[in-house]
């Protein structure tokens, strides 16, 4: 346990420099007590970039908290945050407290954190060793006030690197990963490097989406397979995972993430925002399952001690 108690990182404390304190021990204390506040914690992975995950991710934190949900969504994806543009907020900065940073409140139950928000101009690359991004990590988890949530969803960059290894490390628990795909064979290949990856660091997966599915016909709202379907539902099958859902390519998606909106709210009648709202229902079902599942088997293993009975020697023969 940490001798300091202040509530954030190290990273922001002013006498950094100067303090003799562990400054590991101290932010792992720090994450802790944020993380105690969190009832489930999901990371939404890919091993290949392009596939749609931050869109996945937005829209399932939306969806999440339109249903009354208190989320909160970390934008872990340090060379490329794009969540505040896709919902309306790039450019925007975070404000400090004394117990923290306070995260951006999009939605009433909705609060989102990211590097955006912490650089002058987004445009320009962040050009970081390992340590830097270590540090960052430390303050999104234990520096943002994230306060009681439902559901903490991170949004993982592509790859099974640094960045993943250590969000999972820093959280402690996570209980569940969602894996995006798109329907190519080249594609799928990386969704099994994701699943072993999941299942390597301790983390349940989840479930498979498969985004960019099919093309909705504006038209004629018949179906169109662009970059075919159905891969996601075989590597599940193939793999015994759950199968998520299918988000259609549909043109508004990309739109609307572009003017700044959800595509769910925006769209709360569609294919897509349906497929979001079945996501998010298995998501649901599958993180109470398994901590159900644990409280049982923890209960098990601490069956108390009820008392010593002492024998009695008119007893033996």
């Amino acid at each position: 346990m940490s001798d300091c108690k202040i509530p954030f990182t190290c990273e922001l404390c002013d006498k950094q420099s100067s303090c003799q304190l562990d400054h590991i021990e101290h932010n792992k204390w720090a994450i802790a007590q944020r993380m105690k506040e969190i009832t489930y914690k999901i990371v939404v992975i890919s091993n290949k970039g392009g596939v749609g995950k931050s869109t996945v991710t937005t829209n399932l934190g939306v969806t999440l908290a339109l249903k009354g949900y208190k989320v909160g969504v970390a934008d872990a994806d340090i060379h490329g945050p794009n969540i505040p543009m896709m919902l309306g907020v790039e450019g925007q900065r975070l404000k400090g407290t004394e117990e923290g940073i306070l995260p951006l409140e999009v939605l009433p139950n909705l609060k989102i954190a990211s590097l955006s928000f912490l650089i002058e101009d987004p445009a320009l690359p962040i050009i970081w060793r390992d340590a830097a991004k270590w540090d960052f990590l430390c303050e999104l988890m234990g520096s943002i006030c994230w306060g009681k949530l439902d559901y903490l969803l991170v949004d993982l960059p592509p790859g099974t690197g640094n960045e993943a290894i250590s969000i999972i490390e820093l959280i402690g628990k996570v209980d569940g990963s969602v894996i995006v795909t798109t329907p190519q064979d080249v594609v799928l290949l990386d969704v099994k490097k994701s699943v072993y990856f999941s299942r390597d660091s301790n983390v349940p997966v989840i479930g498979v989406v498969e985004n960019m599915s099919d093309l909705v016909c504006p038209h004629c709202k018949g179906h169109i397979e662009v970059f075919k379907t159905g891969g996601g539902e075989k590597i599940c099958k193939e793999l015994g995972l759950t199968f998520l859902g299918k988000i259609p390519l549909d043109p508004e998606v990309t739109k609307k993430c572009d003017d700044g909106e959800a595509f769910v709210t925006a769209f709360p009648d569609s294919e897509g925002a349906k497929a979001f709202s079945e996501i998010s229902k298995k998501c649901e079902v599958f993180v109470r399952k398994q901590t159900e599942e644990n409280t049982e088997i923890r209960e098990y293993r601490e069956v108390p001690f009820l008392g010593k009975v002492p024998v009695d020697p008119n007893f033996v023969e």
